[in-house]
């Protein structure tokens, strides 16, 4: 069972998300928060698998809310907890549009996904199951447009979770960068001359190994490490 925190300062849309929420017969809904500051003190208390979280909480920062619930010092530091108690929540951001700047800082801080508040029903609940996981959720237009606002950031800053390059062999750096250039994994295999199959082994070694959740982190990694250099 995935249990699901809601945060939202509208009580229509909170009364909304649980009823969909709790009609599905593999998640629950451990609470509602308000606030970005309420969410952040429930998250620690409840430790929900995923904290869904309306990107228009205006009481505090954000993306703020997003590092605090996603990066919480609590969870590592509490004794006798199985891994997955302690794990902190995965965050799902429900957005009324796809600006990728926006997206870009929420990655950073730590969130599993965006999803748009126009999104069918089914669409946010199997975003939410994705999210729970540890996959994230991001679309494909929007994973282009990430792509090309990491490659405008200037100066290239050093790599915030504090593993380099040298943990990666020579042929994950070349994937890595084929990634960062937005190359699919078919046309990655094409040009390294590889089966898909390992391109996709690739990649998820180089996901484990930086402690990413999805490609488009992987890209972030890359360019903050220095890999590939942003475009002029």
């Amino acid at each position: 069972m995935t249990s699901v925190l809601i945060v939202s300062s509208q009580s229509l849309q909170r009364l909304g998300l649980r009823m969909l929420l709790t009609d599905q017969p593999d998640l629950t809904v451990s609470g509602e928060a308000t606030t970005g500051a309420e969410a952040v003190r429930m998250s620690a208390a409840l430790r929900p698998d995923v904290v869904l979280l309306d990107g228009r909480v205006q009481d505090t920062d954000g993306i703020d809310v997003i590092r605090r619930i996603t990066h919480p010092p609590a969870f590592a530091a509490s004794p006798g907890l199985s891994e997955a108690a302690a794990r902190p929540p995965r965050v799902l951001v429900l957005t009324p549009d796809t600006h990728e700047q926006h997206a870009y800082a929420g990655l950073r801080a730590g969130a599993g996904g965006f999803v748009l508040e126009s999104a069918a029903p089914e669409e946010l609940v199997a975003a939410i199951r994705v999210v729970a996981v540890g996959d994230a959720v991001i679309t494909p237009n929007l994973t282009r447009a990430l792509i090309d606002t990491v490659r405008q950031q200037q100066p290239v800053r050093p790599a915030t979770t504090g593993v380099g390059l040298d943990t990666l062999t020579e042929r994950e750096r070349d994937v890595l960068t084929a990634i960062a250039s937005g190359w699919s994994n078919a046309e990655i295999a094409a040009r390294l001359s590889i089966a898909p199959t390992t391109v996709k082994s690739h990649v998820s070694h180089i996901l484990a190994k930086i402690g990413a959740r999805a490609r488009v982190h992987a890209v972030v990694f890359a360019y903050e490490t220095g890999l590939v250099r942003p475009a002029a």
